[in-house]
């Protein structure tokens, strides 16, 4: 009896959360246990939030930006982003690990950043996804995190107005009132 009691509050109380705090709940996609296949192929940069301009600002050189994620093996994910510089195009390369244990991909070389993925609902996009990283404080006095950015990515070139404003809404509840969208002018580098 105790223990329905118990989840009948616990019901009530989430419900009177969402009437005074509705921001929609984040979905961690926790990488040990996903079908890395599923997310391999192409991804287009759609937006970034944060709390901070500074932690989103170098995307505004950009006119626009792909990914594609191959799966080298269970424990290793390498990103190649193409970015529209102007009339130039920028190759780079990422490689990240999947560890025992850790519910985040570790970059190759910056093992101080954590790199968490987030359900796409948070933008009510199926095909998106939600990459966030973080770096520690660098001091042990700062009370914030030296880095902390949410990148939507979809799967479809084109930007669908609605998705993005229900990103950037859902983003805002959650104190991420810093963005950046890509005027998406020029051609894709892929």
């Amino acid at each position: 009896m105790f223990s329905e009691a118990w989840s009948y509050f616990l019901y009530f109380s989430a419900f009177v959360q969402q009437i005074f705090a509705p921001c929609m709940y984040r979905e961690q996609l926790p990488v040990n246990s996903l079908d890395l296949h599923q997310y391999a192929g192409k991804w287009f940069f759609k937006a970034a939030v944060s709390p901070r301009d500074s932690d989103i600002s170098k995307f505004r050189m950009f006119d626009n930006i792909v990914f594609t994620i191959e799966d080298r093996s269970n424990t290793t994910l390498v990103l190649t982003g193409y970015m529209r510089l102007g009339d130039d195009c920028i190759k780079q390369n990422w490689t990240y690990h999947i560890q025992p244990g850790r519910d985040e991909l570790v970059l190759e070389g910056r093992p101080q950043r954590h790199n968490l993925l987030w359900s796409g609902a948070w933008a009510s996009c199926r095909d998106c996804i939600v990459f966030q990283e973080m770096e520690p404080a660098l001091k042990e006095t700062d009370s914030e995190d030296s880095l902390n950015r949410f990148l939507l990515y979809g799967r479809q070139k084109n930007v669908d107005s609605e998705m993005l404003t229900t990103f950037l809404r859902n983003s805002a509840c959650q104190g991420l009132t810093e963005s950046v969208t890509l005027p998406h002018q020029k051609e894709f580098c892929v």
